[in-house]
């Protein structure tokens, strides 16, 4: 199996809406660290899995998109708790989306880690249903 990463970091706003948040309640400012990784079992012609620069656009979207934002603000957010699984999930189908990976025939699976810090993180795992697996 092939697998590409690309990763940064950002920061962004956000305050759980859970009952008894406590302080995770406020508004606050988290830095992440993202890391998008495709997989595929085949390359293209050119030896590649996927254009790493066209990796990098979509990952500086994300950061632009996010980048000093208030999460519970943002429609994606709309009367959800902001939890890092479902930033993650929702990363993962706006990279899928620019990217368009439904017709990249060597990507099987983009998985989107997010990480509040250095010891706690989520995954989300996309499944491309275009890839062409021989």
């Amino acid at each position: 199996m092939h697998a590409v990463t690309v990763a940064d970091a950002f920061i962004a706003q956000y305050y759980l809406t859970v009952p008894n948040a406590g302080p995770e309640g406020d508004p606050h400012s988290r830095e992440y660290g993202i890391e998008l990784t495709f997989e595929g079992s085949e390359l293209d012609e050119y030896g590649y899995l996927l254009d790493i620069d066209e990796a990098k656009a979509a990952l500086e979207a994300i950061e632009e998109r996010y980048t000093d934002q208030l999460l519970n603000d943002l429609p994606e957010f709309e009367d959800t708790n902001p939890s890092v699984e479902r930033f993650a999930r929702e990363i993962a189908t706006r990279v899928a989306e620019a990217l368009a990976l439904e017709s990249v025939e060597t990507v099987e699976t983009l998985r989107v880690t997010l990480r509040e810090d250095e010891s706690a993180w989520a995954a989300y795992e996309h499944s491309v249903s275009g890839a062409s697996v021989e």
